[in-house]
């Protein structure tokens, strides 16, 4: 495990692959007050690399309440699943928005959704006025 920087290339194409948004909650960066950053799907503390496929591009809030975590408890089975991976997985397999609402229609979904907080009242808030401007999704 090397703990090497993100080269600028690498830090681009994580960028570009996600158009800007986060590839958790979709906000895009032009909506958030703070830089986007690029998140370690498997962190470097469990053996994670700065390869493309283990990076994604993640807004200050997740990638602070994600941490280095690769479970989570989903809030209706009580199982420990995965997180959602934007590298593997595809976003409307496991969320749905309703409204400003993130729903996860998975084990996976749900777990993410409540250990990101995807719901908490100051995100809503957000994601409400972005929609009625017509920039969210």
């Amino acid at each position: 495990m090397s703990d090497a920087a993100i080269s600028a290339a690498t830090r681009a194409l994580v960028i570009e692959r996600a158009r800007e948004c986060c590839e958790y909650c979709l906000i895009h960066q032009n909506s958030s007050p703070y830089t986007h950053e690029v998140d370690h799907l498997v962190a470097r503390t469990h053996g994670g690399t700065n390869d493309p496929d283990n990076l994604c591009l993640a807004c200050l809030p997740c990638n602070r309440r994600k941490g280095s975590d690769l479970t989570a408890i989903d809030p209706i089975s009580g199982q420990i699943v995965p997180l959602f991976s934007p590298r593997t997985q595809k976003w409307t397999e496991h969320f749905v928005l309703e409204g400003a609402y993130i729903v996860g229609k998975t084990e996976t979904g749900r777990a993410t959704v409540f250990l990101l907080a995807l719901n908490a009242p100051s995100r809503l808030v957000k994601r409400q006025l972005l929609i009625a401007e017509g920039t969210y999704p």
